[in-house]
């Protein structure tokens, strides 16, 4: 008998059609009168939209969420944040803006309603990561929650093929890992395998069709099951990895999980051969590692660090920060390890 611990996370979450017509009873409900809205630049339609349904609670929009939540970036929402008195954080957006709006809410206490608009799962957690001086730093902490996560699958139709596919494999990477968490449960590997499964048969139905709503409807739910899975267990060493290549190169989020994590899964599988089968049959495959390289094939992403923007002469730092302060894992890393794993991310090499 395997003993474990099973904690469940109080977020309210809606799920559907044109359910962003709700973001102003929702904001209502969580005791919001002044919303500031947040997004990305690209996304300042969405925000518009966001702003109109919410009508006199809408406080003000900034637009300036990057990538890897840099702390300067807060610092110039907050202060738009203080200058209209808001009383609450609405994001709308993929994980730059979810990152923001929880750096506010650690800083403020201020109560947050997501929008998510990729398949990134971040909004279903209490992990926040900042970037200062071109370090990321990566804590949990629960005042970072949001009180509501509002799904709605039309916002997900414009989203580009290639954001979709990464993203989606990025969420798949939430889930992989909560197979050999730590602090892994019956519960969340029954979620992660039924997240991975779900993802990777509507992510290639979308590739070949952009705006099949089923199969967008079949992506957004198993993007929030490997969120719910990264919320409840602690994050191994992919994360570490992306974590760092993200930060100390501001390489994009999703699509540096989408290139390490088969890299990563080949170094561990020898030490979680459980969480392989799981995986694997997740995937409808016979080995993880091989379904997980052949639905990366099948959906197009880039395979190398190379292709993303990534110098060669960074692996070595890289590699030296993923040991240092280094996440638990199930098998232990040394540098050499680390350099080896990162050199054949970069290269593109098929992960083995």
């Amino acid at each position: 008998m395997k003993s474990f611990n099973y904690e469940a996370k109080a977020i309210r979450v809606l799920f559907g059609q044109s359910t962003i017509s709700q973001v102003n009873a929702e904001a209502a409900r969580a005791g919001v009168a002044r919303a500031l809205v947040l997004s990305t630049s690209n996304q300042s339609d969405e925000a518009s939209r966001v702003a109109g349904y919410l009508g006199p609670v809408h406080a003000s929009t900034f637009t300036g969420a990057a990538m890897h939540t840099p702390e300067d970036v807060t610092e110039r929402a907050l202060e738009i944040a203080r200058s209209v008195r808001a009383d609450g954080i609405v994001a709308v957006g993929g994980s730059s803006t979810i990152g923001l709006g929880k750096a506010i809410a650690i800083r403020t206490g201020l109560p947050q309603i997501v929008l998510p608009t990729t398949y990134a799962g971040s909004e279903m957690t209490a992990i926040l990561g900042e970037t200062r001086n071109g370090v990321k730093a990566t804590r949990s902490d629960p005042r970072v929650v949001p009180k509501v996560v509002i799904y709605d699958v039309d916002l997900t139709l414009g989203l580009p093929v290639g954001i979709s596919a990464s993203s989606g494999l990025n969420a798949i990477a939430h889930a992989a890992e909560a197979l050999y968490a730590r602090e892994g449960n019956p519960i969340i590997s029954l979620m992660a395998e039924e997240g991975i499964a779900t993802l990777s048969r509507s992510l290639p139905a979308i590739v070949a069709r952009p705006d099949d709503l089923e199969a967008r409807s079949d992506a957004l739910y198993g993007a929030w099951l490997c969120g719910t899975c990264l919320g409840s267990v602690g994050m191994a060493l992919h994360h570490k990895v992306c974590h760092t290549l993200g930060g100390t190169f501001n390489l994009p989020h999703a699509e540096t999980h989408a290139i390490v994590l088969p890299h990563v899964l080949a170094f561990n599988a020898p030490s979680v051969p459980e969480a392989m089968q799981r995986m694997a049959r997740a995937l409808c495959a016979a080995d993880a590692i091989q379904g997980l390289n052949a639905l990366c094939t099948r959906l197009g992403i880039a395979r190398s660090l190379h292709e993303i923007g990534m110098p060669e002469e960074g692996i070595a730092r890289a590699a030296e920060l993923v040991v240092s302060n280094a996440y638990w894992n199930p098998r232990l890393v040394d540098r050499a390890q680390a350099v080896e794993i990162i050199q054949r991310a970069w290269h593109g090499h098929t992960a083995q």
